[in-house]
């Protein structure tokens, strides 16, 4: 029995068993053997042996929303605990948007679609950058990090926050636009959607976004070890994914006050717009610089894996 054939019998189970957490009844899993053999087995060996257990590998997974990062990263995590015994903490970017509150008072200060969470510079960055000084440092101590609630477009009660008892081996650090590049500023000019043109027609907005990327973010960025990419074939998929994950949240939130909270399709819609202008970027230049492109088909299954370091 070859190491990828023992690595399957070992994790498919526990692999199966969140795969289905994920599922809704018009929405269901195929080819999970498939999946895990040819695809994500392999990038947990190609993760596992970049290891040092002197200091956490951070491995950072990004994609247009919708493609999958949380379920693949999920994944991931169990086969890197499970078969390869490696301590892996998973973090999403999006646990460390700005409190409702801040984005309100940022919205005033800079610009009013700043208030809808999403872009950089609607994050906290400060919570990850502590993060990533306290599990360097000599003696470890337990770190709380935040986690966020888009049902309510606010974060969790600190009760609820993540509790790092232990230094982590690797560090898998998942978000839409983890890994982003600054634009040039002469493309900038031009308006991707009609959100742009009627709500950022004097450029404040982007501009703003597009200097995040360029400073805070990338200092955060600088520090991923390994990026993979989950690429999807256009925009248009994304958006029709993304319409299916708000079913999905509109399923595992059901009591009437958080489902009023939950977007309706036209709602998810206006709301991409925001993550439109940074995902169409990453489309022509993040397969580039990644670690590893994972490409997704149309119906929403890796269909190739590339590897380029």
């Amino acid at each position: 029995m070859n190491s990828i054939e023992d690595c399957l019998n070992k994790v498919k189970n526990d692999c199966y068993k969140f795969i289905k957490t994920q599922e809704i009844s018009s929405d269901k899993f195929k080819k999970k053997d498939k999946m895990l053999k040819a695809f994500l087995i392999p990038i947990s060996f190609w993760i596992a042996k970049k290891t040092n257990r002197k200091k956490p590998l951070i491995v950072g997974l990004t994609g247009g929303q919708g493609t999958g990062k949380t379920t693949i990263s999920s994944i991931l995590m169990i086969i890197l605990k499970k078969y390869f015994k490696l301590n892996t903490f998973k973090i999403s970017i999006d646990d460390i948007y700005k409190t409702r509150e801040d984005r309100v008072k940022l919205s005033k200060k800079i610009h009013p679609l700043l208030l809808t969470r999403g872009v950089p510079g609607t994050h906290d960055l400060n919570y990850l950058s502590n993060f990533l000084k306290k599990i360097n440092s000599r003696k470890f101590q337990s770190i709380k990090l935040p986690r966020f609630d888009k049902a309510k477009d606010d974060r969790f009660p600190k009760t609820k926050w993540y509790k790092i008892n232990k230094r982590p081996d690797i560090i898998i650090f998942e978000g839409w636009c983890v890994g982003a590049r600054p634009e040039r500023l002469r493309t900038l000019n031009k308006h991707v959607n009609l959100m742009e043109k009627v709500d950022d027609n004097k450029l404040i907005w982007r501009k703003y976004v597009n200097t995040q990327l360029k400073k805070n973010y990338k200092e955060l960025f600088s520090k991923i070890d390994c990026l993979l990419f989950l690429r999807a074939q256009n925009f248009r998929s994304l958006q029709k994914w993304r319409v299916i994950q708000e079913k999905k949240l509109k399923i595992e939130h059901k009591n009437k006050k958080t489902i009023q909270k939950i977007m309706t399709r036209k709602e998810v819609l206006d709301f991409m717009q925001t993550y439109q202008r940074i995902t169409q970027n990453m489309f022509k230049t993040a397969s580039n610089y990644a670690s590893i492109v994972l490409k997704l088909n149309s119906n929403h299954q890796i269909n190739s894996v590339k590897y380029n370091q």
